[in-house]
């Protein structure tokens, strides 16, 4: 198994080089690295939680053209890593539930594993490599930095919370705020708490040099 590990993050990493809009290579490395952090103290399969890891970006609807191209780029890295049809099932099932889909969606992630690679892929959504991939990301799809008079929603489907083009600051209470309660392991929200609480002071922080009061 171990050299069809290698060739799934071999296959990733050429897929994801040069990628600047926060999804490259070293999130993926990230994230692989905490989820298999948080296995040790959670327990699971591990081997599954890896791939799960490596490739849980490969195919992420914000870097194709749709959500079905996006499964059948992941699927031909799986199948062409030579990864059992067993395991590709269960990784590609963890994958299809990964995304964050609104506010008031709730999220659908039955397997331990998957609760594990969730959780560390949201840890890289906050914290101070979070912030800066949204700022990444904002840039990289021409979204305003902060315009005060567009508010906030919570979106109530995966179509309109996808549909939404918000300036970035709006983003962290549109989502990243809401990241520390939605957390599925114990270990996850131990994590969490110091991230969210470094996000929240930067958020002070931007407020107050907006409004020329720091």
């Amino acid at each position: 198994m171990q050299e069809v590990m290698q060739k799934v993050e071999q296959k990733v990493r050429e897929l994801l080089s040069g990628e600047s809009s926060g999804h490259d290579w070293y999130h993926v490395k990230q994230v692989r690295d905490m989820a298999l952090r948080i296995a040790e103290k959670e327990g699971g399969d591990k081997e599954i939680i890896e791939l799960a890891a490596l490739a849980h970006d490969v195919g992420d609807r914000k870097l194709h053209a749709s959500e079905q191209k996006g499964e059948e780029v992941t699927l031909a890295v799986l199948k062409e890593s030579n990864v059992p049809e067993s395991v590709m099932e269960k990784v590609m099932d963890i994958i299809r539930r990964m995304s964050f889909k609104g506010a008031d969606v709730a999220d659908d992630m039955p397997m331990l594993e998957g609760k594990i690679v969730q959780d560390a892929d949201r840890l890289y959504a906050i914290g101070a490599i979070g912030i800066a991939r949204t700022f990444a990301y904002g840039g990289a799809n021409g979204r305003l930095l902060y315009d005060p008079d567009v508010s906030t929603e919570m979106h109530a489907s995966k179509d309109a919370y996808y549909a939404n083009k918000s300036p970035t600051i709006n983003h962290f209470y549109e989502k990243l705020l809401l990241l520390k309660d939605r957390m599925q392991t114990k270990t996850g929200r131990e994590i969490a708490e110091g991230r969210h609480a470094y996000m929240e002071e930067f958020l002070r922080r931007f407020m107050a040099e907006w409004e020329a009061r720091d």
